[in-house]
């Protein structure tokens, strides 16, 4: 069973469906198109409110002309050890900018989420009994130290976690 969690909690209707042989989007839902089928929807016609998954070897790049008419790109995590998809969410965020929905989905782990946050991702089709457990506990893992400058900032505020800081005078 697959469910939407954002910040603010698990998302109780969510009209966004990935279709496949066995899923098929019905009345009140909305596909989530695959890069090719979008671009070839969006010449066709001035749609907006338009929704697209993106696959790892997918060129996010050539969503650039289409992003004020998408209302929700989804990138796509087939396994927790392909992270090809934090850097299209970066991507899409701080050089395209992109500022509507943003989802992860496919194997999205509970220790990934602080750093799916951190790339500017927020929402997560999240189906791991783990992670749905500890999400509905409110038990998301922190990140103390970081090393990279990223979409959202830190709580500290600061760019770099790793970086020494002036001493203070007495």
């Amino acid at each position: 069973m697959t469910k939407i969690w954002r910040e603010t909690g698990f998302v109780e209707s969510d009209a966004w469906v990935i279709e496949t042989d066995e899923v098929r989007v019905t009345e009140g839902q909305k596909p989530l198109l695959a890069l090719d089928a979008l671009i070839a929807r969006a010449e066709e016609s001035n749609e907006v409110g338009l929704g697209v998954v993106i696959k790892p070897a997918d060129d996010v790049t050539k969503l650039q002309p289409y992003l004020d008419r998408l209302a929700i790109v989804a990138v796509a995590f087939p396994a927790f050890n392909d992270g090809r998809a934090f850097s299209h969410a970066a991507l899409l965020r701080e050089r395209l900018g992109y500022t509507n929905e943003l989802r992860a989905v496919g194997d999205v782990l509970i220790d990934q989420i602080p750093l799916m946050l951190r790339v500017g991702i927020d929402s997560f089709a999240v189906t791991n009994e783990t992670a749905l457990k500890r999400l509905s506990e409110d038990r998301l893992p922190g990140i103390p130290h970081y090393y990279q400058p990223t979409a959202r900032p830190a709580e500290a505020g600061q760019a770099y976690s790793w970086r020494r800081l002036p001493a203070k005078s007495a």
